[in-house]
């Protein structure tokens, strides 16, 4: 930390009953993100920490510290991550205490717990709570899909449907899947693995085929909805950018009595044949005043696996919003100046070569 005239030094007593090492993290670690984070200087002795610094960046410390404290005191282990995320939340400034975005608990199984892990995953689960038709749109890895998912099993479980259905578009096979060995079901599945990798991590793998014999688990393409009136049911629609305008008003006509439907895409990774809209960038003009339907944004910052991912989605964001830029100046100056390499105008009498008078 650079020597600052405004520097102030403030002690925090933590709770005799908080451990220490889980505050601090093995190897002092949480205690070095305080530090980076905020420029402070810290110094612990016994349950007694003591931060000097700037007193905006005290007073977030001193923040992050009673988060943290309350999570520890409700069961929860605070690992490097969950100490970052409650610093993205606090320089966020949002009205959501950290502590309660990070504790909410959607589903557990053998031991694991699933829950939101950003303030826009909370929105987004609380949103599929209170509508009936949810959106969740964002880029790879922002939990829209698990997290949907995760509702539906938690739905399930708690008899407020009786069956879950998942489905997603087959639009990368196009018309190349007849050319594919096996039976229909073989040829379509590796497009829908990852709705059943997701459900073995929420549910006990020997009871999903069972469930999935049933009917009370149904993973399937779109194409299978068609003709369908879907009752009783959690319906998650996932990669829905792959989707056409008339196959996503299909799709939300299968609603029936009972049911919920979430659908889930990145509009940024559409794998449509070219001039072909995605029903999934349409909808939200058609539907935005209707009631009983939500429409959610996750970004960059809601992305929740390695690190790394998220500065790729935040990179890939600039580029993109850089090319657009770059394109509408190019656009512009064509305008201006006619088309790139047309040959100029002549005007007035012709010249000879080398610009002599004929």
């Amino acid at each position: 930390m650079t020597e600052s005239q405004n520097a102030v030094r403030h002690t925090v007593t933590v709770p005799t009953s908080i451990d220490m090492v889980s505050l601090l993290g093995p190897g002092d670690e949480h205690l070095a993100t305080l530090e980076q984070a905020f420029g402070l200087q810290v110094h612990v002795r016994g349950n007694r920490i003591t931060l000097e610094g700037e007193p905006p960046e005290i007073a977030l410390a001193e923040r992050l510290l009673g988060e943290l404290v309350t999570l520890i005191r409700t069961g929860q282990g605070v690992s490097g991550e969950t100490v970052e995320r409650v610093v993205a939340m606090l320089r966020a400034e949002t009205t959501e205490r950290p502590a309660d975005v990070l504790s909410l608990n959607i589903l557990s199984n053998r031991g694991r717990t699933i829950r939101p892990k950003t303030v826009n995953q909370k929105k987004y689960v609380e949103a599929i709570d209170q509508n009936t038709i949810t959106f969740g749109i964002g880029p790879a890895g922002t939990g829209k899909t698990y997290l949907a998912m995760a509702k539906a099993v938690q739905a399930l479980q708690s008899k407020d449907v009786t069956r879950i259905i998942l489905t997603r578009p087959a639009v990368e096979a196009g018309e190349r899947l007849g050319y594919l060995p096996g039976t229909l079901s073989e040829k379509i599945d590796p497009y829908l693995r990852p709705l059943y990798d997701a459900l073995h991590d929420m549910m006990d793998p020997e009871t999903i085929p069972k469930l999935m014999a049933s009917g009370t688990i149904e993973v399937a393409p779109l194409a299978f909805m068609r003709g369908r009136t879907l009752n009783d049911a959690f319906i998650v629609l996932d990669e829905a950018q792959n989707t056409t305008p008339e196959q996503m008003k299909m799709f939300l006509t299968r609603l029936g009595f009972g049911s919920k439907i979430v659908v889930t895409g990145d509009t940024s990774q559409t794998d449509l044949p070219n001039g072909q809209s995605s029903g999934l960038r349409v909808v939200e003009s058609i539907l935005q005043d209707v009631d009983d339907v939500s429409f959610n944004r996750l970004t960059s910052g809601d992305v929740v696996r390695h690190r790394l991912v998220a500065k790729i989605v935040a990179a890939y964001d600039t580029y993109d919003s850089d090319r657009t830029e770059r394109g509408d100046r190019s656009d512009r100056s064509e305008r201006a100046d006619g088309p790139r390499g047309a040959a100029p105008r002549r005007t007035g009498r012709p010249q000879a070569q080398g610009g002599r008078p004929s």
